[in-house]
């Protein structure tokens, strides 16, 4: 894994925070999950034995990595980052797309890139961006109750994305 930087660090921290450790929630489509990481999404992966350390690993190469974490303003690659993990990459891209009214492929390739790079304010884009995730959050069949969970999430990274930017 490539040295991560200060950002991916920051940011990893708020996932952790957020995802906590083990959990088998009956109600959770990602069956049993620890840090986050869910045996739907790897199945392959021990979850009851997954170490602090492996997760980061993983978060990096299959979340940092794909949104360009390091390549966008901190504000928004911290909200884009969570929003990957609990959302998926591909909507999280597009999430940040819509935000910049660019098209919405999915892919963070080099005019989404430009784009949000080009922005005067990365907390005022991080926030549209958060905007839409609740907004995909609240069609979602878990919305009733998992909601202030998930709105609290985005609050809380939103409030990191904030002192990033200070």
């Amino acid at each position: 894994m490539p040295s991560p930087s200060a950002t991916f660090a920051i940011a990893v921290d708020r996932v952790l925070a957020s995802e906590g450790g083990y959990v088998n929630d009956p109600h959770d489509p990602g069956g049993e999950t620890k840090y986050g990481i869910s045996k739907r999404a790897y199945p392959t992966v021990n979850i009851a034995t997954l170490t602090e350390d492996d997760a980061r690993a993983i978060y990096h190469r299959d979340y940092w990595q794909p949104v360009r974490g390091d390549e966008l303003p901190a504000p928004v690659a911290l909200v884009l980052f969570d929003a990957a993990v609990n959302q998926g990459v591909k909507t999280a891209i597009r999430f940040l797309q819509s935000a910049l009214k660019v098209a919405e492929d999915g892919v963070l390739g080099p005019q989404t890139l430009l784009q949000a790079r080009a922005e005067r304010d990365s907390v005022y884009l991080a926030s549209r961006v958060l905007r839409r995730r609740i907004e995909a959050y609240s069609t979602l069949d878990g919305w009733p109750r998992y909601r202030a969970s998930w709105v609290q999430r985005c609050f809380d990274i939103f409030r990191v994305a904030c002192q990033v930017a200070t």
